[in-house]
């Protein structure tokens, strides 16, 4: 059964992230322990909450974009050395915008501390792109890919601003991505064609949307200068949902990554195509295990790697 894994970007996060895995599993606290000394100060403080006092705070510290990303990277990684310790290994792996560089790190690509520094200045740029030029992001449910370009054009072309497909995320799910205004008038107009919800998501930045271009641009210039490996396995990439063994496709498109959409729906489905019959995500949550269900249906093989019992279970299985 080839099995493909899957690593989550932001919305993952969760105050008490990866604990228990440096508590139950010595490979995953080296790896926790090891993200510490590298960035220069305590990010597991943040993962774990202890850098606030109440639950809340714990929670907002966590969201802040600069820290969420390294947290979900070294979350999934921790994983990862857990399941490569026990001989377990994917047959192909893509990750949701950030998960893509956990994807790069588990396939070989990027080494753990490269794809670290990497993870910690995106953030750091991101939030500093959302604060210079201020946008926002939707998420459009219940109407078709087609419609919701629809919509985007339509709002571009009547002078109402920059606005486009962010994260095409599963069939009838679209979030879209650009200046408030015209986001705000793009969620109008699919609700008057039909849109189930629109719902405003609070995010700092307009992700995936030109307004990243400074940010993408000083990204690039540290990309270029990252060694990449040829990956071990097939790695499906975000910008174009195909797959690359090239590191150098690879480094373009990861370039590329912080302008453009998610084509995760398509990426699920090319996946399929090419053999792929089980989905593994490695990292916090089972937000993409529910895109999978919806994109591929309820009877698809999933799993999570996330928790440590989730984590045991599966190891037993294996075993």
């Amino acid at each position: 059964m080839a099995q493909a894994w899957l690593f989550p970007g932001q919305g993952s996060q969760r105050v008490g992230m990866a604990q228990d895995l440096l508590e139950r599993f010595p490979e995953a606290r080296a790896r926790l322990e090891a993200a510490d000394r590298l960035l220069g100060f305590s990010l597991t403080a943040y993962m774990f909450g202890a850098r606030a006092e109440d639950p809340q705070a714990a929670t907002a510290a966590l969201a802040q974009t600069d820290i969420t990303q390294p947290a979900l990277f070294v979350h999934s990684l921790a994983a990862v050395a857990v399941l490569e310790a026990a001989g377990q290994r994917p047959e192909a792996v893509a990750g949701h915008s950030l998960g893509e560089y956990s994807a790069l790190a588990a396939a070989g690509v990027l080494s753990f501390e490269d794809g670290l520094r990497l993870v910690r200045l995106r953030g750091q740029l991101m939030a500093e792109a959302g604060r210079k030029q201020p946008g926002t992001m939707a998420a459009i449910l219940g109407l078709d890919d087609e419609e919701v370009e629809a919509v985007c054009r339509d709002v571009e072309a009547e002078g109402g601003g920059l606005v486009q497909p962010a994260n095409y995320n599963a069939p009838g799910q679209v979030v879209i991505s650009g200046e408030v205004a015209a986001v705000e008038r793009a969620a109008e107009k699919a609700r008057a064609r039909g849109a189930r919800r629109v719902v405003m998501l609070p995010v700092s930045g307009a992700f995936h949307s030109p307004l990243m271009e400074e940010a993408s641009r000083r990204l690039a210039e540290a990309i270029a200068k990252v060694p990449m490996q040829a990956p071990r396995c097939p790695v499906y990439l975000n910008v174009t949902a195909a797959a690359t063994t090239d590191p150098e496709e690879i480094r373009a498109r990861l370039a590329e990554q912080m302008l453009a959409p998610v084509r995760f729906t398509q990426i699920l489905h090319r996946m399929q195509a090419d053999g792929i019959t089980a989905f593994l995500e490695v990292g916090p949550g089972n937000v993409l295990t529910g895109l999978v269900r919806r994109t591929l249906g309820r009877n698809v093989q999933v799993g999570t790697a996330g928790t440590a019992e989730e984590l045991e279970t599966l190891l037993q299985q294996t075993s």
